[in-house]
């Protein structure tokens, strides 16, 4: 069977989850093309076994990390068996074996059923020896490079590197950095932040909490947040790194284990993160989220940019400079008085950084911030976090970017199924 309508794989994945379970999820196409339910479920099978996903169809998808939400959304795709697929950015959250698994089960689709693909990617190096035809957009929607790709990148390979385009075998970009003090913290934080010692993390991941065991996200690690440091949290897909980045940050409280900050940080509801109240939480920690609209709470760019500043009482006209600084920085004052939500996934996450900056904190958890991002826009936001982290800022940063790591990591903690990967 093949579906004559085009299947289109969002560029957010969980905007596309419709059900409690992966094989419930993957087989809502199916329903909604009235396919016989003993063939559903012998499809829905065979889909998540082609995208090699690393769970039973009886899993939660509430707790799916971002990476095994995209192979989660590209098998409710391929088991359409549509003759045209849209796919944007992929393979965007996927650590390096995700990625193979994804390519594979994509080219072994095309093999198979010959559809017609549309696939928009910022990294082009997977995809030459598949693609037909490439198609280059500038910053205005103007097609810049039109053609086959090999022919492309020879001709114009040097020229579309300047625009932006990760061409592969060029170099890496150097970092763009800003000027220190529109990235320092507000004032001079202590050596240790924050210390977690034996964390333990478990959540249930079912609306009714006995549905289902809790998912063990976090087992008995340890890690410290320094100022004037970046702590890069590498590792695979549901390795754990959202909820450390979480934990760090105060938006969860561990189940076992402890999580403090320095004496110098505490408020009058002690050291525990956890336990502050969200004024005293900004002013100390920004946390930038792995889906950069879960922060949105305003309805301009600029706005938004200058919440945590003003619930803080941050100096007026000292933060307004820094936002104005930071929009202009990570290219974003073009849509200063737009609304968040208009702005692409990139942007969102170039806003949910500069946002993170402005307020001044000590110490800045980010979640995959890289993602989306071309040359240009992701040597600004290297350079914003390796700026602030000279300025004296700790950083935390989770992340499958390891060009991000090995240029900006001063130490790193691979997380593996939970735990500290040796």
């Amino acid at each position: 069977m093949a579906s004559e309508r085009p299947t289109l794989l969002l560029q957010d994945p969980r905007a596309g989850v419709v059900a409690e379970t992966v094989g419930r999820d993957v087989a809502f196409g199916l329903e909604n093309l009235a396919v016989d339910r003993p063939s559903i479920w012998a499809q829905v099978e065979a889909a998540l076994t082609a995208t090699g996903f690393p769970y039973p169809s009886e899993h939660p998808t509430s707790a799916l990390s971002g990476g095994e939400a995209q192979r989660l959304a590209l098998a409710g795709g391929l088991v359409l068996g549509s003759r045209v697929l849209l796919l944007d950015e992929p393979t965007s959250m996927l650590d390096p074996v995700g990625t193979d698994a994804v390519h594979r089960a994509i080219r072994g689709f095309a093999a198979d059923r010959h559809p017609t693909m549309v696939i928009v990617e910022h990294h082009l190096g997977p995809w030459l020896d598949f693609a037909d035809r490439l198609v280059v957009l500038n910053r205005d929607g103007e097609v810049a490079a039109d053609g086959p790709p090999h022919r492309v990148l020879a001709e114009q390979g040097v020229s579309l590197m300047q625009q932006g385009v990760w061409v592969p075998g060029l170099p890496a970009p150097e970092l763009a950095l800003p000027p220190g003090a529109l990235v320092a913290p507000w004032g001079p934080g202590p050596e240790e932040l924050v210390r977690a010692e034996a964390v333990w993390l478990e959540r249930s991941a079912w609306l009714n909490r006995r549905a289902g065991p809790p998912v063990q996200a976090l087992r008995g690690v340890d890690a410290v947040l320094r100022s004037g440091q970046v702590l890069a949290v590498p590792g695979p897909s549901g390795a754990g790194k959202s909820s450390l980045i979480s934990v760090l940050a105060g938006l969860e409280a561990p189940t076992a284990g402890s999580v403090r900050a320095a004496p110098g940080l505490a408020t009058a509801r002690g050291r525990e993160p956890s336990r502050w109240r969200s004024r005293d939480l900004a002013a100390r920690l920004a946390w930038v989220p792995q889906s950069p609209e879960h922060g949105v709470v305003a309805g301009s760019v600029r706005d938004e940019v200058l919440v945590a500043a003003r619930a803080c009482g941050r100096d007026t006209h000292a933060t307004e400079r820094r936002a104005s600084g930071l929009l202009e920085f990570l290219g974003l004052s073009s849509v200063a008085d737009d609304s968040p939500y208009h702005l692409s996934g990139g942007e969102q996450r170039r806003l949910m950084v500069a946002a993170a900056l402005v307020n001044g904190p000590f110490g800045l958890l980010l979640d995959e911030p890289t993602v989306g991002q071309d040359r240009l826009t992701w040597a600004a936001v290297t350079g914003c976090i390796g700026a602030a982290r000279t300025a004296g800022a700790g950083v935390a940063l989770a992340t499958h970017d390891l060009l991000a790591v090995d240029t900006v990591a001063d130490e790193t903690l691979r997380l593996n199924n939970g735990v500290a990967a040796s």
